[in-house]
């Protein structure tokens, strides 16, 4: 689906980019997380595991990418980052499941992680508060016309997102669901 259609979840206020085709052998559009997928923590028994993420169609220019995923449902007032990935190199087209949770030995050499919202440098499962109804999760792909965001570890979701907004060629979204 062209990502024009799927405002604003939250990139339906940025400036429109070009679309990435994602696919997922684990998560896929308006489906149920599975258990693999979900928080082992604030009453959740999941096993905590990022989902296997594919992409194509990297527009020319593509330097890196980043991978992302967002709560906009966490009642917060900003949503919820759950994942944010990047600097990984233009040659990756894939990530396994697990890769970004545990060990991230399946991670690409310079692939960086900052503070999901939960505090940790890895990707942080589903917990939405229980009876919350259902809550989408964006995993988002950017690919980005810079060699690396110029960034490190301690840098905030908002932050690499704000330098996303600005040098990000195409996105492709994959948006599940959950409810406890």
């Amino acid at each position: 689906m062209p990502e024009s259609s799927r405002a604003p979840l939250p990139y339906g206020f940025m400036p429109l980019v070009g679309a990435l085709e994602v696919t997922s052998d684990d998560v896929a559009d308006d489906a149920r997380l599975s258990q693999t997928h979900v928080a082992d923590i604030m009453g959740c028994e999941g096993e905590n595991l990022s989902p296997h993420l594919a992409w194509s169609g990297a527009p020319s220019g593509t330097r890196s990418f980043a991978v992302t995923c967002f709560d906009p449902d966490a009642p917060t007032g900003s949503g919820f980052w759950h994942w944010v990935l990047f600097d990984l190199p233009p040659e990756t087209s894939e990530l396994a499941r697990g890769a970004g949770s545990g060990s991230m030995a399946a991670l690409p050499g310079g692939a960086l992680h900052a503070r999901n919202d939960a505090g940790g440098l890895a990707y942080v499962g589903a917990a939405p508060p229980e009876g919350h109804g259902e809550h989408r999760y964006v995993f988002a792909v950017h690919a980005v016309g810079l060699d690396s965001l110029g960034l490190d570890e301690t840098a905030s979701p908002a932050y690499v997102g704000f330098t996303l907004a600005f040098n990000t060629l195409a996105r492709g979204l994959l948006i599940p669901t959950y409810e406890r």
